[in-house]
């Protein structure tokens, strides 16, 4: 199989084929390259068909490579690094808040409530109303209809 390498705008093709004499065709026009591996530099990102032949034997390749000029290559360490780092500021940043924010739970807001702030006054009883009198002794009069009748 054949081997692909990306840097830049350089792109690396190794042939499969083991023998000398390798010759290379990009898009029907044979290349000056008699190696093993083309080194196409400045490659502008279109596709490619690349044949690499040594005699009757051939291989060939559809090469669609992206390439930019200016991209910074990263090798998984520093990918694993990047994200381990991320991860452990994110923690420390939640560690925080919940330290900051355990003390305020049971505490008011100061915009929430616009009554004085003091002691607690008890409310005085209802007023009761004129329509239910309590009974009082010697006033049986006004409830005499009310009592119990046997049966």
């Amino acid at each position: 199989e054949f081997l692909v390498e990306i840097s830049g705008t350089t792109v690396t093709v190794t042939c499969p084929l083991d023998t000398e004499g390798i010759k290379w065709e990009r898009s029907g026009k044979e290349q000056n390259a008699e190696e093993r591996k083309l080194i196409i530099k400045d490659h502008d990102s279109s596709p490619a068909n690349l044949t690499c032949f040594s005699g009757p034997k051939k291989h060939k390749l559809y090469l669609n490579a992206r390439v930019c000029a200016n991209c910074e290559e990263l090798d998984a360490l520093t990918v694993a690094g990047i994200i381990c780092a991320d991860l452990l500021i994110t923690l420390g940043v939640l560690i925080l808040v919940y330290y900051f924010s355990k003390g305020r739970k049971g505490r008011a807001s100061a915009g929430g409530d616009s009554r004085p702030r003091g002691p607690k006054m008890q409310r005085p009883p209802p007023v009761p109303n004129p329509d239910y009198e309590p009974i009082r002794k010697g006033q049986r009069e006004v409830y005499a209809g009310l009592e119990s009748r046997g049966y």
